[in-house]
């Protein structure tokens, strides 16, 4: 099966932050950008994050809007995309709303002990182990194999920093909020290294728009 599109959004501070340092969720967006955020996720059959942000931010990853819901029902499709994790320790709580917020499947790929983390989880999420030595090629195609045409990333700074450093993100949405972090502690957008896009190798500006106090810069970066 062919690996799905993939489209990477974030929000991120002016001076390049996805959060802060104090533990407590950051809020980058405007309610505004919230919204656009709800329907691109319900574009997508799956959306994925870090086990770091499902730990961190608890978040429950739905289309909120009851009309795109419907909408995606009418045209056959899930009522919300399938959840998407990956972790190395295995350290995720059955609890959180990752596996307990809404309908629809949930996929934990794990690179660590696999057959103990699915025991742990029970019929809270399918787990799939990970080969460590081609993980996210790895990931892309059980997803390929699953259905999944459109998978959306949402983070953190770890997955991030993967899909783009190897070249496998298709389309990069990124918002800018009008304010600063300025913490040394606080995760940036990506961490160090070696990118496909640099000074030489420039990215496709495809569009810009403003969303409530919000900058969107929109980049393709492959062809599917």
């Amino acid at each position: 099966m062919t690996p799905p599109f993939v489209l990477a959004s974030c929000a991120t501070s002016l001076d390049g932050y996805l959060d802060d340092g104090s533990g407590k969720r950051l809020v980058l967006s405007h309610p505004d950008d919230l919204a656009r955020v709800d329907e691109i996720r319900a574009t997508c059959d799956a959306i994925l994050v870090g086990a770091n942000t499902v730990r961190r931010d608890d978040p429950r990853l739905l289309v909120r809007s009851d009309a795109r819901v419907q909408e995606r029902l009418r045209a056959g499709r899930a009522p919300q995309p399938t959840k998407v994790t990956l972790t190395r320790t295995g350290n995720l709580d059955p609890g959180c709303a990752f596996f307990t917020a809404g309908p629809g499947a949930r996929l934990v790929f794990s690179s660590g002990d696999a057959s103990a983390l699915a025991a742990r989880l029970g019929a809270a999420a399918t787990v799939v182990a990970l080969p460590s030595e081609d993980g996210l090629f790895a990931l892309l195609g059980e997803l390929g194999r699953r259905g999944i045409a459109r998978l959306l990333v949402e983070g953190g700074s770890q997955v991030l920093t993967g899909f783009l450093a190897l070249d496998l993100v298709h389309e990069l949405r990124v918002a800018i909020a009008p304010f600063f972090v300025g913490d040394a502690d606080a995760p940036r957008v990506v961490g160090a290294s070696r990118f496909p896009y640099d000074a030489k190798r420039r990215m496709h500006l495809d569009g810009v728009e403003r969303v409530g106090d919000m900058v969107v810069a929109t980049y393709h970066l492959r062809r599917p």
